[in-house]
């Protein structure tokens, strides 16, 4: 459920905030404003924890792309979750099933 729609995952509120704010650097980092901020602040998260999380989202989506770069595919346990789950988690180029 967290994969298909993190916000209706029944996940606490906090989680909710960082995997939007993640998701938002994800796909338009450049989009990221203050308002973003002081909504994930109003949680209770230090600037400090704040950075940990736009390092982090910025590290994946760096790794993930060099990935898909070089052509990497993923190993013998990713082809053995089930195949909606794999589809949701693939992004990019298709995988071989």
């Amino acid at each position: 459920m967290v994969v298909k729609d993190f916000r209706a995952a029944g996940l606490p509120a906090i989680e909710v905030a960082i995997m939007a704010l993640t998701h938002k650097i994800t796909q338009h980092a450049y989009k990221v404003t203050s308002r973003d901020i002081e909504e994930i602040r109003s949680h209770g998260l230090s600037d400090e924890e704040i950075l940990d999380i736009a390092a982090a989202a910025a590290a994946r989506n760096f790794f993930s792309r060099l990935l898909d770069a070089i052509g990497a595919e993923p190993d013998a346990a990713y082809q053995e979750l089930e195949p909606a789950l794999r589809e949701a988690l693939t992004v990019g180029r298709a995988l071989p099933p």
